[in-house]
């Protein structure tokens, strides 16, 4: 029988990730910190964080898992017209705590944010370790779209995302699909299936499924250029 796990502040190890509960869907352990090294030990397992600010910690790995391969998100055509339309450019981890910060706004009908500021302090330390990562969609030089990860070998564990312009985060995501295809990434984790990520072409895979995917995938090498600070360009057909 599957049970709640408690993390030592300090130390301990996770569970396994099949180890988490059905209800509420894939809340495996509590507490723990929000070090770098919990946090790549977390990724590299499956298992990352997700809590409103008032609570302790919460470890998660859901079933089933909301997934893309790199190079089949799908864009609808009136999207690809709209992208086209754009005077839009595109860089890579130029603004790593301005993507974050605006990931960390409230929403239209929300009250606040799990993106509290520990959690944006720990991201920053992950960004500064070379583990998280942000993609920027910008308009005259005004940041209007972009998100973050985290990098786990092949494997790209997507974290948020925000658009202050209409599709700019769905470019956001074309962009990204392109990148890591280049430097071929084998696998996109979006973590939680919902409508909108399913409208780009996202699939809800087993856990023990995305975990074998994981697993193949977590130590493959990746060249250093991808993350280096740049500029890119979307090639829409």
């Amino acid at each position: 029988m599957n049970s709640l796990s408690f993390l030592d502040p300090s130390q301990g190890q996770f569970p396994h990730p099949e180890q988490a509960l059905s209800e509420p869907n894939g809340l495996l352990a509590i507490g723990g910190d929000l070090s770098t090294e919990r946090l790549c030990q977390a990724y590299y397992q499956g298992i990352f964080p997700w809590f409103n600010e008032d609570d302790p910690i919460l470890w998660w790995s859901p079933d089933p898992r909301a997934i893309f391969i790199p190079g089949k998100l799908h864009l609808s055509r009136s999207l690809i017209k709209h992208l086209k339309k754009t005077n839009w450019h595109f860089t890579v981890n130029h603004a790593f705590r301005e993507v974050v910060a605006n990931c960390a706004a409230p929403r239209d009908g929300q009250n606040g944010t799990w993106i509290s500021p520990d959690i944006q302090q720990a991201y920053y330390a992950m960004h500064e370790s070379g583990k998280a990562h942000s993609l920027e969609v910008w308009q005259d030089g005004d940041l209007v779209g972009g998100l973050y990860g985290i990098a786990v070998g092949q494997v790209f564990c997507g974290e948020s995302m925000f658009h202050k312009q209409t599709n700019a985060s769905k470019a956001a995501m074309a962009m990204l699909d392109q990148h890591l295809t280049a430097y071929d990434f084998r696998l996109i984790d979006a973590q939680i299936m919902n409508p909108y990520l399913e409208s780009l072409g996202a699939q809800a895979f087993k856990r023990s499924e995305f975990l074998t995917l994981l697993q193949k995938f977590r130590d493959g090498t990746i060249s250093p250029a991808c993350w280096q600070r740049q500029e890119v360009t979307l090639e829409l057909d």
